[in-house]
Parts: C-alpha cells; structure tokens; sequence
C-alpha cells in the first residue's frame, strides 16, 4: 500500500468520524431543546412557533436574532407579555426547527415575507413587531413592506445599517459559496463551535456573564448542528448587502415604535445602530450596564418597553 494510498484512507476515517460526531451532538442538541410549537408551511421554507395568551389581546410578534431560537425569549418576556396580549414567538426562517430551503430566503426581504405569510396564516392583524439583533432588522423590513399592516415597531439592540465587521465574533460564519458551507457544517463546523462556545458567549453578552442555562432554556444548543451554522452562515453572508438595500429606504417608515438599547453592547454600535433611528421617527432608550443579550438579561426592561410602545399601537 502506498504512501498516497495511507494518506487517502486516513482522510476519509476522520471526515467519517466527524460526520458521525457530528450527527450525533445534532440529536443531543433536539433532545436537549425539543420542538414546541406548531409548524407552518410558507413559500421557501416551514416556520416553527408557539401562539399562546390572550387570543383577543394586542398581537405581539417576537423575531430573534443571528444563531438563535424562540427561546431567547424565555426568560420572562413571553410568559410576561402573555398575561394580556396574544403573543407569537418564531424560531426565523431555517432557524431552530424552521425550514428554509435555500440561499433564496436568505435575504432580510424574503425572510420578512416568510414571516407575514405566517402571522396571514394565524389571522394575525396589525402586529407589534418586536425584533432583537437581526431579528430587529427584520422587523424593518417587515413594517417597510406592510406599513398599513404593522401596528407599531420594538427594537431591542437592533441592526439597522451595514457596517463593514459588524460583529467579529461572527467572522467564521463567513462562509461561502453555499455548498462549502454544507460541507463545513456537516463536517467541522460543529465540533469547533463547540470547542468555542465559552468565548463566543463570553463575547456576546459581555459586559454581562453568559446565563448558565442558555444551552437548554436559551435554545443555543440547537445552533450546534450543522443546520444551525448553515443558516447563521448564510444569515452573516446575506445582512450587509440587505441593509444597504433597506436603509436606503427608512425614510418610508411610516410606524409608530421605538428602539431600546444596551449602552454597553460590545456587538453593535448603539448610536450608529439605534441612536440614528429617532431620524425615522423612532424614540430611543437606552440601559446601563447591560449588554447585547437584552431578553435574556434584562427581559423585565424589555417588557416594560414593549408595552409602552404597544400602547402607541395604530388601531
């Protein structure tokens, strides 16, 4: 047996090894994180959500972030907010157990229609959106294609202008085209997100420390399958050529809404990011000593915020 021959074999025993590895944490994270909610089929893809609270109260929307689930939302905000408004939390398009079926719906555009197909589907009328992160930049998107449809608008640390390094941590989801993205993810993309966990997370909700349950309550285990590195990857390739698109625009609001913002967010810029949208005609709010992770680490404040800008709601 040759050299080369060696080589060849020993290549193909570990990409074996890594896709067994790698399919295995897949099942570990489901069960960790089981699914639900409901599924609705859409154009483009399935959207997982629960539906619960007053059926005749103000409907809520909430729309999470880059890498994350619905259950980011768990930490007070749905159960809270639940006691008087119909609220509909959302895992975004091929996000936790949602579908997306291709790089198509990647763009902020298609995964805000994704999203009103959904809440037409639920007979949901004049929502409050409420968006954290990417989730807020959809949100944007949302009420620039509906503006007769959107009751009002909350952001919570949102991104709302392309900036080039937006999010360094988020570098290595920097990957493209699609098929190599498909290849990393069922292959090494997990196992060195996994290795790396603790210092993305430090980094994410840094000046704050990471909650110790955020793998299982916060669903972030879900983000470590090889679908969960696809989406994110092609979330973090699809956002800056989207908001270029979309800021474009903001002169179109037309909503009432508001931004609330972590003074200390060591991810997104807040003046650049949300201090600049009291110009659309958003007011603007800001916490201290909090950092980007706001409906985890401040859900109460959030709460608070949501309800004062339902109340500006457009019958």
């Amino acid at each position: 047996m040759t050299i080369l021959m060696i080589l060849v074999l020993v290549l193909v025993a570990v990409i074996v090894m890594l896709l067994v590895s790698t399919q295995r944490q897949a099942r570990q994270a489901e069960a960790m994180v089981p699914q639900r909610g409901k599924l609705a089929e859409v154009a483009g893809g399935s959207i997982h959500h629960i539906d619960v609270g007053k059926a005749n109260g103000t409907p809520v929307v909430l729309i999470h972030g880059i890498s994350g689930q619905l259950q980011h939302f768990d930490y007070g905000m749905i159960e809270d907010l639940a006691l008087e408004h119909r609220v509909i939390a959302l895992d975004r398009p091929g996000c936790g157990y949602s579908r997306r079926d291709s790089d198509a719906q990647s763009p902020l555009s298609e995964q805000a229609r994704m999203i009103w197909e959904l809440l037409d589907q639920l007979e949901v009328e004049k929502p409050v959106l409420v968006g954290h992160s990417l989730g807020g930049a959809v949100v944007l998107n949302m009420a620039l294609q509906r503006p007769d449809g959107t009751g009002a608008i909350a952001l919570l640390s949102p991104a709302t202008h392309a900036v080039e390094g937006m999010g360094e941590v988020f570098k290595p989801l920097m990957v493209s085209p699609d098929w190599l993205r498909k290849v990393m993810g069922a292959t090494i993309a997990v196992p060195m997100a996994k290795r790396t966990t603790e210092e993305v997370l430090a980094a994410v909700f840094a000046p704050e420390r990471p909650r110790t349950d955020f793998l299982s309550r916060g669903g972030a285990a879900l983000g470590l399958r090889p679908k969960g590195f696809v989406t994110s990857s092609r979330d973090a390739v699809a956002v800056l050529p989207s908001l270029q698109e979309q800021q474009a625009r903001y002169g179109e609001l037309s909503v009432p809404g508001g931004v609330l913002y972590a003074a200390e967010d060591g991810l997104l810029d807040p003046a650049s990011q949300g201090e600049v949208m009291q110009g659309f005609g958003l007011s603007y709010d800001t916490l201290e000593g909090r950092g980007h992770m706001l409906p985890i680490t401040a859900a109460k404040e959030c709460t608070a915020f949501v309800r004062k800008i339902a109340a500006q709601r457009r019958a």
